[in-house]
Protein backbone atom coordinates (compact mmCIF):
# COMPACT_ATOMS: atom_id res chain seq x y z
CA UNK A 1 0.00 0.00 0.00
CA UNK A 2 1.72 3.28 -1.23
CA UNK A 3 1.00 5.95 1.55
CA UNK A 4 2.49 8.52 -0.55
CA UNK A 5 4.68 11.81 -0.04
CA UNK A 6 4.10 12.78 3.87
CA UNK A 7 5.14 16.67 2.85
CA UNK A 8 9.06 16.32 3.73
CA UNK A 9 8.43 14.95 7.31
CA UNK A 10 10.83 12.47 8.76
CA UNK A 11 9.44 9.44 9.34
CA UNK A 12 11.93 8.17 11.48
CA UNK A 13 11.45 5.86 14.78
CA UNK A 14 10.00 8.20 17.86
CA UNK A 15 11.80 8.94 21.24
CA UNK A 16 10.59 5.31 23.19
CA UNK A 17 10.64 5.94 26.63
CA UNK A 18 10.46 3.24 28.99
CA UNK A 19 9.36 2.97 32.72
CA UNK A 20 11.01 0.04 33.00
CA UNK A 21 14.26 -1.66 32.63
CA UNK A 22 15.74 -1.81 29.47
CA UNK A 23 18.18 -2.29 27.11
CA UNK A 24 17.41 -0.82 23.78
CA UNK A 25 19.51 1.09 21.88
CA UNK A 26 17.79 2.75 18.51
CA UNK A 27 14.94 4.81 19.01
CA UNK A 28 16.33 5.85 22.45
CA UNK A 29 15.82 9.61 23.91
CA UNK A 30 18.43 10.74 26.04
CA UNK A 31 16.82 13.68 28.68
CA UNK A 32 15.53 15.53 25.85
CA UNK A 33 13.99 14.77 23.03
CA UNK A 34 16.85 16.18 20.85
CA UNK A 35 19.27 14.01 21.96
CA UNK A 36 17.38 10.85 19.76
CA UNK A 37 19.81 7.72 19.23
CA UNK A 38 19.17 6.72 16.06
CA UNK A 39 22.00 4.23 15.40
CA UNK A 40 24.53 1.86 17.03
CA UNK A 41 27.73 4.65 16.54
CA UNK A 42 25.49 7.61 17.96
CA UNK A 43 24.78 5.38 21.35
CA UNK A 44 28.52 4.70 22.18
CA UNK A 45 29.33 8.62 21.42
CA UNK A 46 26.34 9.17 24.12
CA UNK A 47 27.50 6.55 26.37
CA UNK A 48 31.08 7.91 26.07
CA UNK A 49 29.42 11.68 26.79
CA UNK A 50 27.47 10.41 29.61
CA UNK A 51 30.82 8.45 30.81
CA UNK A 52 32.48 11.80 30.44
CA UNK A 53 29.90 13.83 32.68
CA UNK A 54 30.48 11.15 35.21
CA UNK A 55 34.20 12.06 35.51
CA UNK A 56 33.74 15.67 34.69
CA UNK A 57 31.61 15.17 37.78
CA UNK A 58 33.70 13.81 40.11
CA UNK A 59 36.08 16.51 38.82
CA UNK A 60 33.47 19.32 39.65
CA UNK A 61 33.63 18.26 43.32
CA UNK A 62 37.24 17.29 43.77
CA UNK A 63 37.44 21.60 42.17
CA UNK A 64 34.89 22.55 44.54
CA UNK A 65 36.77 20.90 48.33
CA UNK A 66 40.06 22.71 46.40
CA UNK A 67 38.31 25.70 46.22
CA UNK A 68 36.79 25.34 50.08
CA UNK A 69 40.35 24.67 51.33
CA UNK A 70 42.12 27.33 49.79
CA UNK A 71 39.24 29.95 50.97
CA UNK A 72 39.43 28.61 54.43
CA UNK A 73 43.65 28.72 54.50
CA UNK A 74 43.31 32.27 53.18
CA UNK A 75 40.28 32.97 56.41
CA UNK A 76 42.65 30.96 58.87
CA UNK A 77 45.79 33.24 57.70
CA UNK A 78 43.79 36.34 58.23
CA UNK A 79 43.82 37.17 54.19
CA UNK A 80 39.54 36.71 54.67
CA UNK A 81 38.08 40.03 55.78
CA UNK A 82 34.96 39.46 58.38
CA UNK A 83 36.36 37.23 60.65
CA UNK A 84 33.75 36.96 63.66
CA UNK A 85 35.67 37.02 67.17
CA UNK A 86 34.80 34.09 68.54
CA UNK A 87 32.60 33.99 71.95
CA UNK A 88 33.88 32.37 75.33
CA UNK A 89 33.21 29.02 74.62
CA UNK A 90 33.45 28.99 70.90
CA UNK A 91 36.07 29.55 68.49
CA UNK A 92 39.38 27.86 68.61
CA UNK A 93 39.21 26.62 72.13
CA UNK A 94 40.29 22.86 72.63
CA UNK A 95 36.91 20.98 73.56
CA UNK A 96 38.06 18.95 76.48
CA UNK A 97 35.30 16.53 76.16
CA UNK A 98 36.03 15.24 72.83
CA UNK A 99 39.70 15.35 73.30
CA UNK A 100 39.00 13.19 76.27
CA UNK A 101 36.71 10.36 74.47
CA UNK A 102 39.14 10.61 71.49
CA UNK A 103 42.72 10.56 72.42
CA UNK A 104 43.06 14.05 70.64
CA UNK A 105 42.75 17.29 70.61
CA UNK A 106 39.82 18.78 69.20
CA UNK A 107 38.65 22.14 68.30
CA UNK A 108 35.17 23.94 68.36
CA UNK A 109 34.23 25.67 65.11
CA UNK A 110 33.71 29.54 65.03
CA UNK A 111 31.54 30.97 61.94
CA UNK A 112 33.84 33.33 59.82
CA UNK A 113 32.04 35.36 57.18
CA UNK A 114 33.25 34.69 53.52
CA UNK A 115 34.44 37.19 51.19
CA UNK A 116 31.63 37.96 47.98
CA UNK A 117 33.79 36.99 45.50
CA UNK A 118 35.05 33.52 47.29
CA UNK A 119 31.03 33.45 48.19
CA UNK A 120 30.53 33.71 44.67
CA UNK A 121 32.55 31.08 43.08
CA UNK A 122 31.61 28.23 45.48
CA UNK A 123 27.64 29.43 44.96
CA UNK A 124 28.40 28.68 41.38
CA UNK A 125 30.15 25.92 41.79
CA UNK A 126 27.79 24.21 44.11
CA UNK A 127 25.21 25.76 41.41
CA UNK A 128 26.98 23.90 38.46
CA UNK A 129 27.40 20.57 40.97
CA UNK A 130 23.61 20.36 41.68
CA UNK A 131 22.63 20.66 37.90
CA UNK A 132 25.13 18.04 36.89
CA UNK A 133 24.30 16.01 39.75
CA UNK A 134 20.24 16.51 38.60
CA UNK A 135 21.25 15.38 34.58
CA UNK A 136 22.90 12.51 35.76
CA UNK A 137 19.81 11.52 37.44
CA UNK A 138 17.66 12.11 34.96
CA UNK A 139 20.03 9.99 32.64
CA UNK A 140 19.61 7.34 35.28
CA UNK A 141 16.14 7.67 35.03
CA UNK A 142 16.17 6.36 31.19
CA UNK A 143 16.52 2.72 32.92
CA UNK A 144 18.30 1.82 30.39
CA UNK A 145 21.24 -0.36 31.53
CA UNK A 146 23.45 0.86 29.56
CA UNK A 147 23.32 4.55 30.22
CA UNK A 148 22.63 3.45 33.88
CA UNK A 149 26.58 1.78 33.38
CA UNK A 150 27.65 4.87 31.39
CA UNK A 151 26.78 6.75 34.60
CA UNK A 152 28.06 4.34 37.57
CA UNK A 153 31.43 3.90 35.49
CA UNK A 154 31.78 8.25 34.84
CA UNK A 155 31.76 8.26 38.20
CA UNK A 156 33.93 5.10 39.13
CA UNK A 157 36.47 6.35 36.75
CA UNK A 158 36.17 10.22 37.83
CA UNK A 159 36.32 8.52 41.47
CA UNK A 160 39.47 6.22 41.08
CA UNK A 161 41.32 9.33 39.20
CA UNK A 162 40.15 11.69 41.81
CA UNK A 163 39.97 10.04 44.93
CA UNK A 164 43.33 9.16 45.57
CA UNK A 165 44.00 11.18 48.83
CA UNK A 166 42.63 10.38 51.89
CA UNK A 167 41.87 13.05 54.90
CA UNK A 168 42.11 9.92 57.35
CA UNK A 169 41.06 11.63 60.34
CA UNK A 170 38.30 13.10 58.77
CA UNK A 171 37.19 9.31 57.87
CA UNK A 172 38.06 8.32 61.40
CA UNK A 173 36.92 11.40 63.73
CA UNK A 174 33.82 12.75 61.95
CA UNK A 175 35.22 15.75 60.30
CA UNK A 176 34.00 17.47 56.97
CA UNK A 177 31.32 15.46 54.98
CA UNK A 178 32.48 13.82 51.58
CA UNK A 179 29.28 13.05 49.89
CA UNK A 180 29.29 10.77 46.98
CA UNK A 181 27.23 11.09 43.59
CA UNK A 182 23.90 12.63 44.96
CA UNK A 183 21.06 14.55 43.45
CA UNK A 184 21.52 16.92 45.84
Amino acid sequence: MDHGDHGGMDMGGKCAMSMLWNTQIIDTCIVFPQWHVRSHASFALSFLAIVALGVFYEWLRAFSRGVDRRVARALADGKGKGRVSPTPGAGFDVDEDAALLTGRPSFKSSLTNIPTPARALRATLYGATVFLSFFLMLVFMTYNAYLILAVVLGAAIGHYYLGGQMDVDSVLYGGAENKGMACH
